[in-house]
């Protein structure tokens, strides 16, 4: 099975996502612009959610109408910069259920290494949005989606604000049924596995933290 890439080029999303990538943009504006493409995005990640009809009452009359079937969506965020995208989509799903998944990257070997993992339990037959704002190398994002995938979810999603072709074709190399959603595909990685012309550090930019 191929790996499947879902370009979301909506010019809202487009237009904030320009906003991000500016040097000079704040890390007040940056948080919220964030925040904000995540919430869009959602709408495109849950396009084909189940649902199923169930009678209601309106005010005149009642009837059959659709709603979401299933166990509830669970988000799960690469720490630290996914906790950035978390809020928007909770926007979109409210009553979703929260994971979150601790890797930090080794500067030398580019190779992630995991130090916190925490996800609801009984994940069969739950959808997983997995959110991380930057698929670099792509090295996080497959050891991610490995151990979610140890948990036995019904379903992953990958959701993130750029992408790089090296850690698309890297990541799909390991997970090609997991399908990726990103409003950007760059040039390039760096010498230092960072993408060009990308937007920096997202987790720096993200908490203030240079």
């Amino acid at each position: 099975m191929s790996g499947q890439v879902h370009l979301i080029e909506h010019p809202l999303i487009q237009h904030k996502l320009t906003l991000m990538r500016q040097r000079d943009t704040s890390t007040y504006s940056f948080r919220a612009l964030l925040e904000e493409i995540s919430m869009l995005m959602g709408y495109e990640v849950t396009r084909d959610l189940p649902t199923e009809l169930r009678e209601i009452e309106t005010p005149l009359a009642p009837m059959m109408a659709p709603m979401v079937s299933g166990k509830k969506v669970v988000i799960v965020a690469v720490l630290r910069a996914g906790m950035g995208m978390l809020e928007g989509i909770l926007k979109v799903l409210p009553s979703a259920r929260i994971g979150h998944i601790g890797m930090y990257r080794d500067p030398k070997t580019l190779i992630p290494v995991e130090y916190y993992f925490k996800l609801p339990q009984q994940m069969e037959d739950r959808q997983v949005i997995l959110v991380d704002p930057m698929l670099a190398t792509g090295n996080s994002a497959v050891a991610a989606v490995a151990r979610i995938k140890q948990t036995r979810a019904r379903s992953i999603k990958y959701v993130c604000l750029l992408a790089a072709p090296e850690g698309i074709r890297t990541f799909h190399e390991h997970h090609p049924d997991v399908p990726i959603y990103t409003p950007a595909i760059d040039q390039r990685l760096n010498d230092h596995g960072y993408i060009i012309p990308g937007l920096g550090d997202a987790g720096d930019r993200l908490f203030g933290t240079k």
